[in-house]
């Protein structure tokens, strides 16, 4: 009798004290990050909730301070998900910046502190339609024509710093004001379409198959669309108050049905091989086969790295670096290459007509600099390894070079630069390593 009592009490323990190991619900992890700096210096920051493979990206404050209330908006749905970040499902990453242009709204501007309309200085040109492509001159607002598409497409460092970090993502949504309705992207794009027509139902703003009042050129939904990215601008009623109920409402649309609205970065066939996706879009937001040439081969995967050779260039995929501007990166081939002859470090050549860096004795100028600057830089190709001297081009021509840690600049007699083969090189010296036949031993 005693046994059957002691057996029922244990029973009957198990059952009361079985919530108490229960595993806890999940809670999404929440990150404050910095992902860039504006033109003066000020950082633009993000919010990212939860650990999931889709990438969704919410920017606000694009227009500065004439739309400081998608800032606000952006600023309170950061704080609710914060303070519920268990509303985001466990298969999203959800970011929200709260402003891409912290310059303009600290000097009660539309445009960046370079007078550039952000929404109008992204290379649109990928897509199929010409209408919306980069241009100097502008439609801006209440159709105001200026010339604030900045000098030439991605020019400023706040249109780099959202570029580097859309590369990985599945959809993004632009908060903008005033005209009460949500548009896709200019071009046909469905999934851009589908999350468009969701969040205009989720937050009762009207739909909008396209912004009818002129023609947006360079705009980051194109720019995206055009990436195979799932963008879209939900414009509030107004230009003063954040309608964060509405919004919350149409960003919980999205989120509740992203699985089946955002589409997984895809990869792309070029010059009849795949080029994985994230190679993909860093190779064509970059110039594609104008700057870096078509692919030589198949992309491998070495250590969690995944590399592909490209005509000029070495690309490689760093995953410890997602959410940074390196998360695609060029091989750092220029460092195996010698200096032009005469390239030893001069000092004749001081600001503003030479670019100088602490870290190294060699400067850059004229139409390597322009160059430099136009194609990314520092993230995309490193510090100088030397001055400018004369050496042989691949092309058997004496010409004027350069070299970069990742890169080695040719000018030619238009004043053209381009970058040599080193991805080519690479290759055949890659190939020479592997024998052709077995060894015999005799």
């Amino acid at each position: 009798m005693f046994s059957v009592q002691r057996s029922l009490f244990l029973l009957l323990l198990v059952f009361f004290a079985a919530p108490l190991y229960a595993a806890p619900a999940r809670r999404p992890s929440v990150e404050d990050l910095t992902i860039g700096a504006s033109a003066q210096g000020r950082p633009i920051t993000a919010l990212r909730i939860g650990d999931g493979p889709i990438k969704l990206v919410i920017v606000g404050n694009t227009h500065g301070a004439p739309e400081a209330n998608t800032y606000a908006l952006a600023t309170m749905l950061a704080d609710h998900f914060r303070a519920n970040p268990h509303e985001v499902p466990s298969a999203i990453r959800l970011y929200i910046i709260p402003t891409i242009n912290p310059d303009g709204l600290a000097l009660g501007t539309r445009f960046n502190a370079r007078g550039v309309d952000l929404n109008r200085n992204m290379n649109t040109s990928f897509d199929a339609c010409p209408d919306n492509d980069w241009r100097v001159t502008v439609f801006g607002a209440y159709g105001i024509v200026s010339d604030t598409g900045g000098p030439y497409p991605d020019s400023e460092v706040e249109s780099r710093v959202l570029r580097s970090f859309l590369l990985d993502a599945w959809g993004a949504i632009f908060l903008h004001s005033a005209a009460g309705n949500v548009f896709p992207a200019f071009c046909d794009h469905a999934p851009s379409i589908a999350m468009a027509q969701t969040y205009a139902t989720g937050s009762s703003y009207r739909y909008m198959r396209f912004w009818d009042q002129y023609v947006i050129t360079g705009g980051m939904h194109d720019w995206a669309a055009s990436l195979g990215i799932a963008a879209i601008i939900p414009e509030l009623v107004t230009g003063t108050e954040p309608e964060f109920e509405q919004n919350l409402a149409g960003v919980q649309a999205v989120l509740a049905a992203a699985e089946q609205l955002l589409p997984a970065p895809e990869d792309r066939v070029e010059n009849g091989i795949v080029v994985p996706a994230l190679l993909w879009r860093f190779w064509r937001m970059h110039g594609g086969n104008d700057l870096f040439g078509p692919p030589l081969a198949p992309a491998v995967v070495e250590h969690g790295m995944t590399r592909q050779i490209f005509e000029r260039a070495v690309l490689e995929i760093h995953p410890e670096w997602a959410d940074t501007p390196y998360l695609v990166q060029l091989a750092p081939l220029g460092r195996t290459r010698t200096s032009p002859a005469g390239a030893a470090p001069r000092n004749e050549c001081p600001p503003p007509e030479c670019r100088r860096f602490t870290e190294t004795p060699y400067a850059i100028q004229g139409a390597f600099a322009a160059f430099w600057e136009r194609h990314g830089g520092l993230a995309t190709f490193g510090f100088p390894l030397s001055d400018e001297g004369m050496a042989y081009a691949a092309d058997g021509a004496w010409r004027v070079q350069q070299v970069f840690e990742r890169a080695v600049f040719s000018l030619h007699d238009d004043r053209s630069v381009s970058l040599e083969p080193l991805g080519w090189a690479f290759l055949v010296r890659e190939r020479s390593l592997v024998s052709a036949a077995a060894h015999q031993v005799r």
